[in-house]
């Protein structure tokens, strides 16, 4: 006598996983459904995909233009915003911060671009521990020669991006994104 075979029931292994909606609020979410982590994740993807096509899409415009990386492009950005006066002035952390590097990785890359001649470095007035870092005449004649470069490399990487339908909706929330003041 043989037994028919069953189909076995497989186990479950990417169970779907809710984020509470009280513990979404905590995370600086604003949406009261819950969202299964695979949602979370593919969306993650999405962006990861589309951040990396951007830099990938400037980096080579910026260095074939003005032999800039897009990490120097945006430490000189920062720090071309700086002005004479009470929190005019960035030291060494708040300029990682503001790039998202580490400390050292952007200690480094001041150091390259301090050699470059694009920036120069000082001791803070007030106190003795802190460094500045401001853009010298020669890096603020960069940045601005490097400026329609990486805007219009910017527009071409969404433009190109907005053609795969997984990137499509990022592209529009970007295009429409409005900084806070």
């Amino acid at each position: 006598m043989t037994q028919q075979s069953q189909p076995r029931q497989q186990p479950q292994l990417a169970r779907r996983q809710a984020i509470p909606a009280g513990r979404a609020e905590q995370d600086g979410c604003r949406t009261s459904e819950r969202v299964p982590a695979r949602r979370l994740a593919a969306g993650w993807c999405a962006l990861s995909a589309l951040h990396g096509r951007i830099e990938t899409y400037i980096e080579r415009a910026l260095q074939a233009a003005h032999d800039l990386s897009v990490r120097e492009f945006s430490v000189l950005n920062v720090l071309s915003e700086q002005h004479d006066g009470p929190d005019g002035h960035l030291r060494m952390h708040q300029v990682a911060v503001s790039v998202v590097l580490s400390q050292s990785a952007t200690t480094r890359l001041v150091a390259r671009l301090e050699e470059r001649g694009l920036l120069a470095r000082y001791l803070c007035p007030d106190d003795r521990r802190g460094i500045y870092t401001d853009v010298t005449l020669g890096g603020l004649r960069l940045l601005e020669e490097a400026r329609p470069t990486h805007d219009t490399a910017l527009r071409e990487a969404l433009q190109d991006a907005a053609k795969s339908p997984e990137l499509a909706p990022l592209v529009t929330v970007v295009e429409t994104l409005v900084p806070s003041a």
